[in-house]
């Protein structure tokens, strides 16, 4: 399917069976997580963020909540590995990418694709608005893209540097920008299909 009729009529379609699909199987591991992170700490079994979508529309992303309670009323948007807001329970689910699954419930109400630019928080989408995030939010952000597979150990690298928010706005938010415009040039059904197998090679195979 030519990628202009794909991205017009195919992807959604694509996404709503991808994500209904991915709930029917992974259904009984939901429940297990969401009852793991709720006797952990007693808090909230699902973490809420503003984020932004298709044509700059804020949207509710869904996680599985992996850090304190509270943790975003004092600290960064960006987590490094250290970070001591981050539960034993929530290192788990990060390291195996386990806290992203509540993302099919975002994809099948339309919020997100299976595969897209990932979300960001309005804050770092203001910054490159102009000049790239215009074009790169024609499209609904997603839940893996090359992006997602060549930062999958993005806290690790954020640790790096000494001012992990610098760090993220000047070198790693820029590569992933231009990670966003591949996946532009090249969106496609076979590429979906690349990028899905890459991603769980990835988590497989860290």
């Amino acid at each position: 399917m030519p990628g202009d009729l794909y991205r017009s009529y195919g992807k959604r379609l694509f996404d709503a069976a991808a994500s209904l699909a991915g709930l029917a199987l992974v259904g009984p591991l939901l429940l297990l997580i969401a009852l793991i992170v709720k006797l952990s700490d007693g808090g909230p079994v699902l973490f809420r963020q503003v984020r932004v979508g298709r044509g700059f529309r804020p949207f509710l992303l869904l996680k599985f909540r992996t850090m304190v309670v509270d943790a975003g009323i004092n600290g960064l948007q960006i987590t490094t590995v250290s970070d001591p807001r981050i539960t034993p329970v929530g290192r788990v689910l990060r390291r195996t990418k386990l806290d992203e699954l509540p993302q099919l419930m975002n994809v099948l109400k339309g919020d997100m694709s299976i595969v897209g630019p990932r979300p960001e928080v309005p804050k770092y989408v203001e910054m490159f608005r102009d000049r790239h995030y215009n074009e790169i939010l024609s499209l609904r952000p997603g839940i893996t893209d090359y992006a997602a597979i060549e930062y999958r150990d993005e806290e690790a690298v954020l640790q790096r540097f000494t001012d992990p928010e610098k760090g993220y706005v000047h070198e790693v938010l820029p590569r992933k920008i231009k990670l966003y415009e591949r996946y532009l040039r090249e969106i496609g059904f076979l590429t979906d299909l690349k990028i899905i197998a890459l991603t769980i090679g990835k988590i497989l195979h860290p």
